[in-house]
């Protein structure tokens, strides 16, 4: 395909999730699907572009004075995608599969006619306008650097299984160390219409070398800090991504409990598990009374709570569009929900660990003081100790509104958005 069919198949796609509300990955699936003709380059090519517009939406529309899909493709692919408008000029000429030529009044856009600073900061920032204010309350001055850092193509990220390998021991060409996870190697956001290897094909992918994990997730998963020989429970599991990674940690010493309530995320597990050779890990299914001989017992209990999403937006940035104030209040309401009951499996001397991949204080902090409140056992411990402890004080450190708690972003640590806070209870 040429870059005009490729802008237009764009348009195609952003118009089923922007007007029929169709997830992003139904919604390039199902193109692909319709079109058979599309090679993998062009299906790639497209899906850069539409992810691009879905990251960019509000600031996009707003320099296009556009927001119909394909004033959104097309301005996705000069302003993220790296295309000039004379290569848009140049290759569509005449291309009856890109539509209707570019108009003087949309090259003028193109060319920096509207200025992006001239837009109010929720556009500037691309954070929902309803959403606007809490997210400049947590992130005050900073609030326009983090939500655009959110706009950004994500990187690749892996993680050594230390059951198996060191990550030096990883033959991955053109993937550098992570940052701050001793055991991850990233590959950097592709350029243009790029994309990423295809890592689930690989040697070292199939016989349970290394995983696919956000640096990020490493991270918290490092931070529980697991030693060997512990009883850890990771209450909400889900696929099992953070109970390899301690699996890891405890090298296959102890126990791991993987609980979820829902059964459908967790099925992953078992096979993951079995590939990394982490026999440590018991995957427990629900419902909750299938823990009832876990209360009480619990060395590190993690709570990977149900929120937003938020601090993926780079990754799934429909999602950003879809979060309404009625399922931001659900996902509170469940934070609390799983916190007083995980609450009840650690041990006098443990630690509670609440873990989210939201940016938002009210899922976050607020989530933290609150419990404290309502729980009189348990104290809150410094997270920047745990991670000056774990990581010492010459890499990239977390955002933080408290100094107690730690708010990684894409803007402060280069990962996705990831909330983590400790709490001890009494002995």
């Amino acid at each position: 395909m040429r870059l005009g069919g490729r802008i237009q198949a764009a348009a195609e796609v952003l118009e089923d999730v922007l007007e029929r509300r169709t997830p992003v990955t139904m919604a390039l699936r199902d193109w692909g699907k319709a079109h058979r003709f599309a090679g993998s380059k062009d299906r790639s090519a497209i899906g850069n572009i539409v992810l691009d517009a879905l990251r960019r939406k509000s600031s996009i529309g707003f320099r296009m004075d556009d927001i119909s899909p394909r004033a959104l493709a097309i301005g996705a692919a000069v302003f993220s995608g790296g295309t000039t408008v004379e290569d848009i000029l140049e290759q569509t000429e005449g291309d009856t599969h890109f539509g209707a030529p570019l108009t003087e009044n949309q090259i003028a856009k193109l060319r920096g006619q509207i200025k992006l600073e001239t837009a109010p900061e929720w556009v500037r920032a691309d954070v929902p306008d309803w959403l606007w204010p809490a997210f400049e309350t947590n992130f005050d001055e900073d609030a326009i650097v983090e939500g655009a850092a959110l706009t950004e193509r994500p990187p690749l990220d892996i993680r050594a299984n230390a059951l198996k390998a060191t990550r030096d021991e990883l033959s991955l060409e053109k993937a550098e160390p992570t940052a701050i996870s001793p055991v991850g190697m990233r590959f950097p956001p592709v350029v243009g219409a790029g994309r990423h290897p295809n890592i689930q094909s690989d040697p070292d992918f199939l016989t349970g070398k290394l995983e696919i994990q956000d640096e990020g997730s490493q991270i918290v998963s490092l931070l529980v800090a697991a030693q060997p020989g512990e009883k850890v429970l990771d209450y909400c599991a889900g696929g099992g991504g953070k109970s390899l990674a301690i699996a890891g940690e405890m090298n296959n010493e102890g126990s791991i409990h993987a609980f979820d309530i829902d059964k459908r995320r967790l099925a992953p597990t078992y096979e993951r598990a079995a590939r990394a050779g982490a026999t440590t890990i018991k995957v427990v299914q629900p419902p909750a009374k299938s823990l009832n001989n876990l209360r009480g017992n619990m060395d590190r209990v993690l709570v990977d709570a149900p929120c937003t999403g938020v601090g993926t937006w780079r990754r799934k940035p429909d999602a950003k569009w879809r979060l309404t104030e009625d399922a931001l209040g659900r996902r509170m309401q469940e934070q609390v929900k799983v916190l007083d009951e995980a609450k009840n499996f650690v041990k006098p001397g443990g630690y509670l660990f609440y873990v989210t991949c939201s940016m938002l204080a009210a899922e976050n902090e607020a989530q933290v003081y609150a419990f404290l409140e309502r729980t009189s056992d348990f104290k809150l411990i410094s997270a920047g100790e745990v991670w000056e402890d774990r990581f010492g004080t010459d890499v990239p450190k977390p955002w933080s509104a408290d100094g107690c708690t730690l708010t990684l972003t894409p803007a402060s640590t280069n990962t996705d958005g990831f909330f983590f806070a400790v709490m001890e209870k009494d002995a």
